[in-house]
């Protein structure tokens, strides 16, 4: 009984960590509103996305041993990012106020990984982790690309809780590199490696808390 107990109850757990990377994603997607260095905003946010991704969804596809665990990790992120977009929709904003990032096609890359190297979990983290971070920043600008002019939606809706020192003064948009893309995935590449292994090594703590 506390083994089935333990199994139910890490099964709804994804759901609860899902949810709270939706939050966060919420918090760290206001980049686009960050007008003066929307480009530098968009790296940072491709690098913390991306790794936290590779964190909940490398955990819970070894902990079911199946490959296409991860992309329902990500699909359930988007269900629920896309219910907080309507909910502000809902209170007035634009419709592009929050942008859904794009989760599932890098989750779907590690799924594969992990399935054409018949559930190796080392190749798992190395081979399957590096497309996450070097996918993710490709689909989301592709995903923005698709939204109105962020300059047009910034100015005309700020966020209320923007502090006084983000208010847009001039553009800095390619000051440092010109390539948010490119600086977002080679750097994803690098960071989602580790943190993949560190959601397979909270995958190892989980089976020893089931076998206590």
């Amino acid at each position: 009984v506390m083994v089935w107990l333990r199994r139910t109850t890490h099964y709804l757990f994804i759901v609860v960590v899902a949810v709270n990377s939706t939050l966060l994603t919420i918090n760290a997607g206001d980049y686009i509103f960050y007008t003066d260095w929307m480009w530098t905003s968009f790296v940072v946010f491709s690098v913390s996305q991306s790794t936290m991704l590779a964190v909940g969804a490398v955990y819970y596809m070894l902990f079911t041993g199946v490959p296409g665990t991860a992309t329902y990790y990500a699909t359930i992120m988007t269900i629920y990012t896309w219910v907080a977009k309507g909910a502000w929709f809902a209170l007035g904003y634009p419709y592009d106020f929050v942008v859904v990032p794009v989760w599932i096609p890098s989750a779907m890359l590690l799924d594969l990984t992990y399935w054409a190297t018949r559930r190796n979990k080392h190749a798992a983290i190395i081979i399957g982790g590096t497309p996450v971070g070097l996918s993710f920043p490709l689909f989301n600008m592709v995903n923005l690309l698709l939204v109105r002019d962020p300059l047009e939606v910034a100015f005309k809706y700020p966020r209320p809780t923007l502090p006084a020192y983000m208010t847009p003064i001039e553009p800095q948009v390619g000051k440092f590199y010109n390539s948010p893309v490119a600086l977002g995935s080679g750097a994803g590449a690098v960071l989602t490696v580790p943190m993949t292994a560190l959601g397979a090594k909270l995958n190892t703590w989980t089976y020893r808390w089931m076998a206590a």
